[in-house]
């Protein structure tokens, strides 16, 4: 079974710089057969045009004398590179798994693609990645998350506008974000959460920086002040609410409060209070929090 030369080209239209002499398919493989034209080829030292062939291989002197190649081979643009096993399609196959995926994740999925590579090489692909160059934002998010949790944590910043990710510091330590923040002076607004100590790092690199809260922040806020205002006012509101159920454990509810009551009536802590009625402390707490037994 023969493959129609126009559709592969369509297909893989880097093969456009060879000469394409066959194409057949058989036992589930494509076989191509291709090779490089007859025209001249720059020295990859000097960049000098040469045509004079050093091997079957187009491997080609070159006809500089003071370049420091005397040859070179052949590279055909989009199809081969220098010192490299895969293409680079292929490649960028790779370097999207292994950005996505890193190591052992990123190798068992190659493998589904037909590529055989250990962990390690996908690893590898990914330190060679270059670090896309991303330009300063006006308008910048700032946030702390854990690397470990309790112990270590980092410091990440992102574009409030776009939330494309900026740069990552190792720590959250208030002269690191000073340091980088003096280094930026394109800054003009930082977007954080109510952390004291982020406040005083940006206003130490440059207090003319305007700080806002994000809109997480502001509804997160909003709903802790408005649940501890409700519950400082709980025994007000609670006694004009619905009767109670006086049920049984109504009736345990009530007697605990009023124990608890009388021994603290009587001068009593309310660690002993605890020991005696053989409660919680943070139970005894809460009964001794309120004047009235149906509010706890």
């Amino acid at each position: 079974m023969r493959c129609d030369l126009g559709t592969l080209m369509l297909l893989l239209p880097q093969l456009a710089g060879v000469l394409v002499e066959s194409l057949v398919a058989q036992d589930g493989a494509l076989v191509v057969t291709a090779g490089t034209r007859d025209e001249p080829t720059s020295c990859t030292g000097c960049g000098q045009a040469s045509q004079q062939v050093h091997s079957k291989v187009r491997r080609l002197y070159c006809q500089n004398t003071v370049c420091a190649k005397v040859t070179f081979a052949e590279q055909v643009p989009g199809l081969t590179r220098r010192y490299q096993r895969r293409t680079p399609a292929l490649q960028r196959v790779v370097d999207a798994v292994a950005v996505a995926l890193a190591g052992s994740a990123g190798a068992c999925l190659l493998q589904v693609l037909h590529q055989a590579l250990s962990p390690a090489t996908v690893l590898n692909s990914l330190m060679r990645v270059p670090v896309p160059h991303t330009a300063i934002p006006r308008v910048l998010g700032l946030d702390e998350f854990a690397l470990l949790k309790g112990h270590r944590y980092a410091t990440i910043m992102i574009d409030a506008e776009s939330g494309q990710r900026i740069d990552v510091l190792p720590d959250r330590r208030m002269t690191t974000v000073t340091a980088w923040l003096e280094q930026h002076p394109q800054v003009r607004i930082v977007c954080r959460d109510g952390a004291a100590g982020y406040a005083q790092a940006v206003a130490d690199a440059d207090p003319a920086i305007t700080q806002v809260a994000d809109r997480w922040h502001v509804w997160h806020s909003l709903a802790e002040a408005a649940f501890k205002e409700v519950a400082s006012h709980s025994s007000c509101w609670a006694s004009l609410g619905p009767p109670i159920n006086q049920g049984r454990r109504a009736v345990t509810t009530r007697e605990r409060w009023r124990q608890v009551h009388d021994l603290l009536d009587q001068g009593v802590g309310l660690l002993e209070c605890a020991r005696r009625l053989n409660l919680g402390l943070n139970t005894v707490k809460r009964y001794a929090r309120h004047s009235v037994w149906n509010v706890t």
